[in-house]
């Protein structure tokens, strides 16, 4: 007999979700992952008729994760970092600018062939799946999403890194005219963020095109996006337009800012005080008061083997 153990993020078959849920859900994730359900994709014109977003089904207490409830859409679609739009935490109107027609994706660097490919495809070609994880913020905010999107791992899986790519860096868009914002020329624009190949292929690792059900908005980072939940929220990119894999390590935009507060692991740990704020303990969108901060944000069985024999670092002492 074969038994398979349920990774810690997985809920219990009694939290299992109603069956008229979840032939939504289904037809949902069969539409954006099949040919006949690409007319729902970025790109595809109101114009035309087309809906860009599919509602469905998705806050429901059957999805709550580690005893938290997920984070009203509202909020949580309204209350954003996305520095390309606005320093404010209400940049939801000005992301409206974002235009993902015609997305692509390059993916270069140490890989066997390097590709572009449009959002389109690259949906089509992975195994779509629904998650809900926990968002902390390292200004010590954290939500929870339900998350629809596939692990990063199908990407590796896709892009055939060389054995000489050590990391795999991500890059979001450089449009002026579109995000005003990156004519700031103290910012290191585009955005760009890292992750060890062992992090890359943690099976957490998850590339997002959608949340509550349909494609993701755009205060929350369409088309594709990354979410690595164990680690502070800087580090999941958002409208990832380039994926290159690389053997030395890249410096990523908040680290270049500032490596002796925003470091490269970036992982979440409530012992290590922020220079300026503590970590112990967060508050949660829509809730009162505050909660206290689990290391790996909660994640440590499926991430706290990677890190075992990490060297401290310069600008590291703040995230191991």
């Amino acid at each position: 007999m074969h038994y398979i153990k349920r990774p810690d993020w997985a809920l219990p078959e009694s939290a299992a979700t109603p069956e008229d849920v979840y032939l939504n859900r289904r037809a949902l994730l069969a539409g954006m992952g099949l040919g006949a359900g690409l007319a729902m994709m970025p790109g595809r014109s109101e114009a035309a008729g087309v809906t860009p977003f599919q509602p469905m089904p998705a806050t429901h207490s059957g999805y709550a994760d580690a005893g938290r409830a997920i984070t009203p859409e509202a909020l949580n679609t309204t209350y954003n970092n996305f520095y390309e739009f606005g320093s404010s935490k209400r940049i939801s109107d000005e992301a409206q600018r974002l235009n993902t027609d015609g997305w692509t994706v390059r993916i270069d660097g140490l890989v066997e062939d390097e590709i572009t490919i449009s959002t389109e495809d690259l949906i089509a070609r992975m195994p779509l799946e629904e998650r809900v994880y926990r968002h902390r913020c390292v200004e010590a905010w954290s939500m929870v999403a339900p998350w629809v999107g596939f692990e990063l791992s199908a990407l590796l899986d896709l892009a055939r890194p060389l054995s000489s790519a050590r990391y795999v860096q991500f890059q979001t868009f450089h449009d002026t005219d579109m995000a005003p914002e990156q004519r700031a020329s103290w910012w290191p624009w585009p955005y760009t963020e890292a992750l060890s190949m062992a992090e890359a292929s943690n099976e957490l690792s998850f590339m997002v095109v959608g949340a509550y059900g349909k494609l993701l908005h755009k205060p929350m980072g369409a088309p594709i996006r990354l979410h690595t939940p164990w680690k502070y929220g800087f580090k999941s990119i958002k409208s990832i337009d380039r994926i290159t894999f690389t053997e030395e390590r890249p410096v990523s935009f908040w680290e270049e800012l500032n490596a002796s507060e925003y470091g490269f692991w970036a992982n979440v740990n409530p012992e290590v005080a922020h220079p300026r704020w503590s970590q112990a303990d967060e508050r949660v969108l829509g809730q009162d008061g505050r909660v206290p901060t689990e290391l790996y944000n909660g994640y440590g069985a499926q991430v706290a083997g990677m890190y075992g024999d990490l060297p401290l670092q310069v600008g590291e002492r703040f995230w191991r």
